[in-house]
């Protein structure tokens, strides 16, 4: 029995076989070679929209929650502010080795000593907290997720929750971490640079000032109203040389990180994005390193 049927765009081609995607008749002029079988055109051409619906235009995937990634940054941070309120506060043991010290510094009980060495600082009764400089280069990144104020997380975390989705949903998720983990090792850069050897520095507010630089970008690529992240972005600027305690190095670092990696997704040609935008990324970060190298080499 000949149970051919008729091609669905073709009614005059009998034919036996069926697109992969639709089970409709497809005739040898509809066949589209796909990854097992074939497909008909029209679901070719759903499927092409569809891979487009999923790019963005600088070059990232459209992500179903966008939230998802910034929550995830914020329970982070959460869980280390947590363990540092449990283990002493700004004494204790994750806040020491969390922050970001750029040589280290000697403790002795609720005090610390004026001795830039492990050595020395053991010769005189004190505990040596090591820094970047000394053996704890983790501090670079785990710096940037430690807070000991709940008025320093909620902030930070209030900025992360309203800005990082909406930078993810222009960017994309791998652009978008390599945004915020790029400003924070701006951050330490900054701190390793101009910050006194034995002054520990935390918080994620060089993360938090290269999403606002990014915002700042974005505003201006699109031509949209960039007087509210100025505004944001002027009072933070004055509060950080006008209130002690607060490191304007470690701002000023994430700010110029988060700039440098928005102008490389945003301005590249467009035609340039695929292969560029991952190297100069790179190039940015080996940057901040290479910074870091050489201010640690001149501490030890």
């Amino acid at each position: 029995m000949d149970d051919a049927r008729a091609c669905y765009r073709h009614p005059n081609q009998p034919t036996r076989i069926t697109c992969q995607r639709c089970d409709r008749p497809i005739c040898p002029q509809c066949m589209v070679p796909g990854s097992v079988g074939f497909q008909c055109p029209d679901c070719v051409s759903e499927g092409l929209k569809q891979t487009r619906q999923r790019s963005l235009p600088y070059g990232g995937t459209r992500v179903d929650n966008p939230k998802a990634t910034s929550v995830v940054l914020i329970g982070m941070s959460v869980a280390v502010f947590l363990a540092v309120l449990a283990t002493g506060g700004t004494w204790g043991t994750v806040f020491n080795w969390f922050s970001l010290t750029p040589l280290g510094r000697c403790e002795a009980g609720d005090a610390w000593l004026d001795l830039p060495a492990a050595a020395s600082c053991a010769a005189n009764g004190g505990t040596w907290v090591p820094g970047v400089a000394s053996g704890a280069p983790w501090q670079l990144i785990t710096s940037a997720f430690t807070h000991s104020q709940f008025l320093h997380i909620g902030f930070n975390m209030l900025i992360i929750y309203l800005l990082g989705p909406q930078i993810e949903q222009i960017l994309g998720r791998a652009r978008y971490l390599a945004l915020y983990f790029v400003a924070a090792l701006g951050g330490a850069a900054g701190v390793m640079l101009f910050s006194e050897w034995y002054t520990s520095t935390m918080g994620a507010s060089g993360a938090v000032y290269g999403l606002m630089g990014a915002m700042l970008l974005l505003a201006m690529k699109h031509k949209g109203d960039v007087r509210g992240i100025l505004t944001w972005l002027g009072l933070n600027v004055v509060l950080s040389f006008t209130w002690s305690g607060i490191s304007w190095q470690g701002h000023l670092g994430g700010l110029l990180g988060g700039l440098a990696v928005a102008a490389i997704l945003l301005y590249l040609p467009r035609e340039r994005r695929a292969t560029l935008q991952w190297p100069l990324i790179a190039l940015v970060a080996v940057a901040f390193l290479a910074l870091i190298a050489w201010r640690a080499l001149q501490l030890v």
